[in-house]
């Protein structure tokens, strides 16, 4: 279950009292996500999800996140939407954490992935890439390369106690990714804007195969749009064995490129951008399930799952390979 911190009902009542969203009826736990404690809030006008924000969520950031989401949900995206209290202020304080409630979504995310949703995926996503255009406020990408060498040495001493000879092919895997990231030295930049960060099918609802609408976006921040595409080629576009299925990536490819083409120069740098991905989920992962307690109420995912992808985009030599 994926709740850090109880809400009392009058605490909880309270907090409601200042929006007008009509009165709680139920406020539930959702079993999903790792980052932060989520609710579903039903009260008697609709259902909304109330999230107190934990771990590692910037509370100075959380405007730029709330700001990005309403602005999207403006331009016709399918996303929530932070609901502002009688004040006109999206976010609150409840139980002593950072709260804001958001619009709920209908849907689920597909626990048999089909390249029909991996096609839905680039679509969607090419379209938050072109639509972020007119929220010009950056934020930094607080898990890009910079912080991978820190993550590395945090897991240092007790990473290969996960896998044997892991902490090395992690050394090997930075040592190639890092100085060959585009806009580093002769490696030329990339097209950027506001990138989601985070597009795993959890993060994806569909309706009777229709995408309906893409959730938590607290890892968004402003980066090469390729990244945002690599990251979910790791997600998406491998099975439960961690075997590539080139038909999942070639319709997300597909599909995104429906929306907006990729350069030259974006494709030249897949394989380095899918290889910085999973080293970045494999980092965090392993860094979770090292230091993740035993009695804590969140099971921290498998960093092992990273590592059959790390190698995958490590052997590929160029991005025609897999598409």
């Amino acid at each position: 279950m994926a709740v850090y911190t109880d809400v009392a009902p009058e605490e909880l009542g309270k907090f409601v009292g200042g929006y007008d969203i009509g009165e709680p009826v139920s406020c539930h736990g959702i079993a999903e996500g790792v980052e932060n404690s989520n609710f579903l809030l039903r009260t008697t006008r609709a259902d909304f999800i109330l999230t107190l924000y934990e771990r590692r969520v910037d509370p100075q950031e959380l405007p730029w996140f709330l700001g990005l989401m309403q602005y999207l949900a403006g331009q016709g995206l399918s996303c929530p939407r932070p609901v502002a209290d009688r004040a006109g202020v999206t976010l609150g304080t409840l139980a002593g954490r950072p709260a804001a409630i958001t619009t709920f979504l209908q849907g689920a995310w597909p626990r048999r992935i089909e390249p029909s949703h991996c096609e839905a995926v680039g679509i969607a996503m090419a379209r938050l890439h072109l639509d972020g255009a007119g929220y010009t406020a950056e934020r930094r990408n607080s898990m890009g390369p910079a912080a991978w060498p820190p993550l590395l040495e945090a897991c240092r001493a007790t990473g290969d106690q996960v896998q044997h000879g892991l902490i090395a092919e992690l050394d090997e895997a930075l040592a190639f990714v890092v100085p060959s990231w585009p806009g580093q030295g002769t490696y030329p930049a990339l097209p950027r804007g506001q990138i989601h960060g985070d597009l795993f099918p959890d993060n994806v609802f569909f309706i009777d195969g229709r995408l309906s609408g893409l959730i938590d976006f607290y890892f968004a921040c402003t980066d090469w749009f390729a990244y945002d595409l690599a990251i979910s080629l790791n997600a998406w576009c491998f099975d439960e064995n961690v075997a590539f299925c080139p038909d999942r990536a070639r319709a997300m490819v597909r599909g995104y490129e429906s929306v907006r083409s990729l350069s030259a120069e974006e494709r030249a740098a897949l394989p380095v951008l899918a290889t910085g991905a999973a080293v970045r989920f494999l980092l965090t992962r392993l860094y979770d399930w090292i230091n993740t307690p035993p009695d804590a109420l969140v099971t921290p995912k498998n960093p092992l799952d990273y590592l059959g992808r790390l190698r995958f985009f490590r052997a590929a030599s160029a991005p025609l390979e897999w598409l």
